[in-house]
């Protein structure tokens, strides 16, 4: 499973609209509305990084209110709930 997370700049009186426009294209997982340089943040997670293109590309950047985006491949993920199940496994990091 290949994830992203994608920095979204978008029009803002649109933005509640393009979060849910965004958020029921397949492969988006979740959509932010955040403070900072920019609007939103989704998490993509699709098959393949071929998949990113048709997600991003030819989905996410084309609603309507979207002005720019920038894409970031996670290497690894880390979590909370991850870390703690290591720790009651044993297993040293």
């Amino acid at each position: 499973m290949i994830t992203a997370i994608v920095s979204i700049v978008v029009e803002p009186h649109r933005i509640p609209e393009v979060a849910q426009e965004i958020v029921d294209i397949a492969g988006i997982e979740q959509v932010y509305s955040v403070t900072g340089d920019v609007d939103l943040i989704a998490v993509v997670n699709v098959r393949a990084h071929e998949d990113l293109a048709g997600v991003i590309a030819g989905g996410l950047s084309r609603v309507e209110g979207v002005l720019d985006t920038t894409t970031n491949i996670a290497f690894k993920t880390y979590s909370k709930r991850d870390l703690d199940a290591a720790f009651d496994l044993g297993i040293d990091g």
